[in-house]
């Protein structure tokens, strides 16, 4: 994502370097949008033989990606018509991803445990899955801090016998990213759905 004025907000290639994807890999990018600021840099990295599913909610934002990857002539690129807060609803069999992308999500979403669960479906065992997401302080671009999560709470949303933190830098001079690497217990839908946004009514 580049500012009007030039400068750098997020830099996807250096940010997919550093979580190491690489040719053959399956990614997904949940939430992905309708720039897709990490779809096209993906699909470059993982190659022809490698697969990356772009989901969203918006089919807008489908159709858009759809265009410009047949322009660009991308054959790698999956597009997910789905609610990522819903479990199950997008079409991407259990287990078989080797990274996840979430990025500018979780502050958005009213159900957060509900897109763990489904990353936690997807993702294989000790593969990883990348948080991007606001900084909790003030910035000159971005939502109310009320709206932003902080490292804590964002790991807490992690934790139990599925997850392990990896990896936490700075992402931008907005931005923050976690890495989380799963382990090897099995996906659960989350027990208590109400509590997840509730500190946000």
């Amino acid at each position: 994502m580049i500012l009007r004025s030039g400068s750098e907000l997020l830099n996807p290639f250096r940010i997919l370097e550093r979580v190491g994807v690489r040719e053959r890999m399956h990614v997904a990018d949940l939430g992905c949008g309708a720039i897709g600021h990490f779809v096209f840099p993906a699909a470059q990295m993982v190659g022809p033989k490698g697969k990356v599913y772009a989901v969203d909610i918006l089919k807008d934002a489908l159709d858009m990606l759809d265009r410009r990857s047949r322009e660009d002539q991308y054959t790698n690129i999956h597009f997910v018509w789905s609610d990522i807060e819903v479990y199950r609803a997008a079409h991407i069999p259990d287990h078989s991803v080797d990274l996840v992308f979430l990025v500018n999500v979780l502050f958005f979403v009213q159900r957060p445990t509900h897109v763990v669960a489904e990353v936690s479906r997807i993702v294989k065992k000790g593969g990883k899955v990348l948080v991007i997401d606001w900084k909790p302080s003030a910035t000159a671009i971005g939502p109310d801090t009320s709206r932003r999560l902080s490292a804590v709470e964002i790991a807490r949303y992690f934790q139990g016998d599925c997850f392990e933190p990896l990896d936490a830098f700075d992402a931008g001079r907005a931005h923050q990213a976690l890495v989380f690497h799963r382990t090897d217990a099995a996906s659960k839908v989350p027990e208590h759905d109400d509590a997840d946004r509730s500190r946000l009514a």
